[in-house]
């Protein structure tokens, strides 16, 4: 009698999956073939249950792309026993057919097929604490930008209005005598006035809660033993302070992660972007691809660095003479990095140069 019982014992199952938050579209491929198209449930152990059905006994692999799903699901479908990764989108090689159509079919299949092909790299995944600790940082970074935007609206308001307002309108941290005296302003229209005392509500509000994530920030890197080192550490390099610091860890997590500088740099986005055809190079400025959250305060610190080491301000010096002055910051900012990477893998507090 013949034994029909399906055995995928040995066989990889490659599983592309198109993530969304009503359903998973997914490609599977064994054997070199596509096999499946469909869409299934958003939850990894309905996945898991397909394949065991369909293919039992396979030696699994699967892939998404990073983005609003985070890394809930990558976890869990490790812990079936599914050896997931999580790709960057920028990263995945791509058809001039599937950039001018884009469905979730085309895209799981085109998650499958490189995966397949062993071309995916996967992205660092934080553990579940690491996570928390940056999901903090990220939302101070917000609440900061909402100020922002709320203080612009204010005057906005004050110049539309033809207000007579203190000079400090214009500094980015504002006072809260200042705020009172925004509040005293004596503007003749009922609605006007109600506009901006809204604003200004608003904006106090934003402080608060923003004093408040600062506060739990401290608190927790004071009770992370790694990342009170670390912090304190990235301190010690002129330039950054405890919100850089904090942001730099949190973005990071593990600087082992690089081999070198070159790949901190890219990862970053301080790499040039460069389009070659034969003999012919033609430098198009610094590479899109990047950690937006990270490359804008490496930059701003690298503004502030040049002014409290010497040998930065020097080597800026040096630079300006040839170039530009954002072009020269870019190359400082690449030096700035280089010491973050020196004195986090070395635990050791930079000393600052001296210059005879």
């Amino acid at each position: 009698m013949k034994n029909n019982k399906l055995n995928y014992s040995g066989q990889k199952i490659i599983v592309g999956i198109d993530v969304h938050k009503k359903n998973w579209h997914i490609t599977i491929i064994a054997n070199g073939l596509k096999v499946s198209s469909l869409s299934v449930p958003p939850y990894p152990n309905k996945l898991y249950s397909f394949l065991v059905k369909h293919f039992p006994n396979g030696d699994y692999y699967s892939v998404y792309e990073a983005g609003f799903s985070g890394f809930w699901a990558h976890r869990e479908l490790c812990a079936l026993g599914i050896k997931n990764i999580i790709v960057n989108p920028a990263d995945i090689p791509t058809k001039t057919k599937e950039r001018r159509r884009k469905t979730d079919k085309i895209d799981s299949e085109k998650l499958a097929r490189e995966l397949s092909a062993g071309s995916l790299e996967g992205i660092y995944v934080p553990d579940k604490q690491s996570e928390g600790f940056r999901a903090l940082v990220r939302l101070r970074r917000q609440l900061s930008k909402d100020q922002s935007k709320v203080k612009n609206r204010i005057k906005s308001l004050l110049l539309f209005l033809g207000e007579d307002v203190p000079e400090d309108i214009n500094t980015k941290n504002w006072s809260q005598k200042y705020i009172n005296a925004l509040k005293e302003l004596p503007i003749e229209v009922k609605e006007s006035k109600q506009t901006l005392d809204n604003l200004i509500q608003y904006l106090e509000v934003i402080r608060l809660q923003l004093a408040k994530v600062i506060k739990q920030l401290r608190i927790a890197v004071s009770n992370n033993h790694e990342a009170r080192k670390i912090v304190e550490l990235l301190m010690s390099i002129p330039g950054i302070g405890f919100t850089v610091g904090t942001i730099i860890y949190s973005e990071i997590m593990d600087i082992k992660r690089f081999k070198n500088l070159d790949q901190f740099a890219s990862y970053v986005g301080l790499t040039p972007d460069v389009k070659a055809s034969g003999e012919r190079e033609h430098v198009k400025g610094l590479s899109k691809q990047s950690n937006d959250k990270l490359k804008n305060y490496i930059i701003e610190a690298a503004w502030i660095a040049i002014r409290k080491d010497p040998a930065l301000l020097m080597a800026y010096g040096k630079l300006k003479s040839r170039m530009s002055s954002g072009s020269a910051i870019i190359r400082i900012s690449k030096k700035l990095l280089n010491r973050i990477r020196y004195v986090w893998n070395n635990e050791k507090t930079y000393v600052l140069a001296v210059v005879e």
